[in-house]
């Protein structure tokens, strides 16, 4: 059986092949004009099965006659669900359950026919169903990890309720992927512009099994962005690899002479994703790349393309620097290969290891292209701290979040103790104004005495992040902790005093794919002695823990 994405307005004419359909979840809400929608015969094709997800659950419940509304307040993160296990969607599946949610509208009342499957304390009607036409709908995502039997979930409407079959071989899909590359190329050599992270090498590894050695090319940025050791560490990656055509590209004076009064994450994203164009056309015009005998190879993977909104309907969550405007025009220009675009990084993962990566490699924490632009935070003029009565500090220090399927960029709320996962995430559904929160986990003073100060991308700011990050990430290798965690970005806040301007945050998480990710709560003498170390160096205030999951925050606080 294969899989295929299409838009949500195709005819239910082009859809009556397909065994299984499923609406996926978005950030729109289904009563306001202009919101997606699908073709309303979907409901009653006589052989598909329907599964409707959060939005998609919205919109069968719309269309079928049902009613939608705002709740009263959002529902981010995990939840606990009561589901009815006589339906088919929850077959062998335990009455109680753990579920990730990510929402404001809910379904207030369920169209003629469908019967309430599921619900939560804040979401009455978390599931519904009409098994005789085969229609099921859920308003959590059982697609993501930190929905326990979410698996178990899509197994059972895949499997038990549309009967399709099981025959996806990864061994099989190496080659196809190999295939595609040589058509793709289409005679052409590939050019990359690697960053030493496992989605560039995993591409970069598939081109030259692909293609060969003398038809693959990359070349290294050094950006001035980077962590301690890295330049050199990709540089002995890429040789071990076997590429004879490989450069390093010394330009740190341009990106930080470029990113020297940028504030905004956004307009640094642009920044960088400029600037990488410039060096790659200055390089390309060096020599012999421009012709058409060479196309652009990238590491982009699909999670890159949905939270950029390159999806069809999905919300632009931030921009990537593999997908600002000077690539796009590659891109239409027909001069780009992407060979991990449709897979999520576990996938990625999986990829590697039939290409015989060895694991300390692929097991790597991810960094992202921006390198420590979006680890270091800035703040356009100074601000006050703000007090909330019983809910703690509004600090306006301001991150990227995803609520709702949506992109928000607000400030964070700070905890002068360490309250539990759970709290914070009630906290942050509570008070409309956050999607982040982080606990004080070692100070120099109190929040009261400390206010954010005006901060750019300074080479001294730079340095001080990455001394931090090689700290923590010295301590946690040592100590075992970074392979209980998916990443652990190092955070450069600047929320402090006059003489210590800076915070670090802390950010452990797990994850599988980087769609969805938990907080991970680290032992308290691990985290005393990464603090002690870290209130140690020159200008840093406080240490913070990041207590947010992904929704709402997202992992990368820019």
């Amino acid at each position: 059986m294969s899989a295929e994405v299409r838009p949500s307005e195709t005819p239910a004419s082009e859809l009556s092949f397909a065994r299984a359909l499923i609406i996926s979840g978005g950030p729109s809400s289904v009563y306001e004009a202009g919101s997606p929608t699908i073709d309303p015969a979907i409901l009653n094709l006589p052989n598909t099965a329907l599964l409707g997800i959060c939005y998609g659950q919205q919109l069968m419940a719309h269309l079928g006659g049902g009613c939608v509304e705002k709740g009263t307040k959002g529902e981010y993160g995990l939840a606990v669900a009561h589901i009815d296990p006589q339906i088919p969607l929850f077959d062998k599946l335990p009455e109680s359950q753990q579920v990730w949610m990510s929402h404001r509208d809910l379904v207030a009342a369920t169209p003629p026919g469908f019967t309430v499957t599921a619900s939560t304390p804040t979401c009455p009607i978390a599931g519904m169903a009409d098994p005789t036409r085969q229609l099921y709908a859920v308003q959590f995502h059982p697609e993501v990890v930190h929905t326990l039997n979410g698996r178990q979930i899509l197994d059972n409407f895949l499997f038990g309720v549309a009967h399709c079959e099981k025959d996806w071989n990864p061994a099989s899909q190496l080659s196809d992927l190999e295939e595609q590359i040589r058509q793709t190329a289409a005679g052409r050599n590939v050019f990359f512009f690697v960053s030493g992270g496992v989605d560039s090498t995993v591409a970069y590894t598939l081109c030259l099994r692909a293609l060969g050695p003398e038809r693959v090319w990359g070349t290294y940025v050094d950006t001035g962005l980077m962590r301690e050791g890295e330049t050199e560490f990709v540089e002995s990656i890429f040789r071990s690899l076997g590429a004879t055509h490989f450069h390093v590209e010394h330009a740190e004076e341009r990106f930080l002479t470029a990113l020297e009064h940028s504030v905004e994450p956004e307009q640094k994203r642009h920044i960088i994703g400029q600037k990488f164009v410039e060096v790659q056309e200055s390089i390309l015009s060096s020599g012999h790349f421009l012709d058409g005998e060479w196309i652009l190879g990238q590491g982009t993977i699909y999670p890159d393309t949905i939270e950029s909104g390159g999806s069809s309907k999905a919300d632009l969550i931030k921009t990537h620097h593999n997908r600002v405007a000077g690539i796009q025009l590659l891109i239409d220009a027909g001069r780009i290969i992407e060979p991990l675009s449709s897979f999520y990084k576990d996938e990625v993962r999986a990829i590697g290891r039939l290409l015989g990566l060895p694991d300390e490699f692929l097991e790597r924490h991810p960094f992202p292209g921006p390198g420590l632009a979006i680890r270091c935070l800035c703040a356009a003029k100074p601000e006050p701290l703000e007090k909330i009565e019983g809910e703690g500090w509004l600090v306006p220090v301001r991150s990227v979040g995803v609520q709702g399927d949506s992109r928000s960029y607000r400030p964070v709320i700070a905890f002068e103790g360490m309250p539990d996962h759970d709290v914070a995430t009630e906290v942050i559904n509570r008070v409309a104004q956050v999607n982040r929160a982080i606990a004080i986990a070692g100070s120099r003073l109190p929040l009261a005495e400390m206010s954010v100060h005006a901060a750019t991308l300074t080479k001294e700011r730079l340095a001080r992040l990455r001394a931090a990050d090689s700290i923590v990430r010295r301590i946690s290798h040592d100590s075992g902790f970074d392979r209980q965690v998916w990443q652990f970005p190092v955070v450069l806040i600047p929320l402090g005093s006059a003489d210590r301007p800076d915070s670090i945050v802390l950010r452990p998480i797990h994850s599988v794919d980087g769609m969805t990710a938990q907080s991970v709560t680290m032992d308290k003498p691990l985290l005393d002695c990464i603090v002690k170390e870290l209130l140690g160096l020159e200008g840093i205030a406080a240490v913070c823990y990041d207590l947010t999951h992904k929704p709402p925050a997202t992992i990368e606080w820019e």
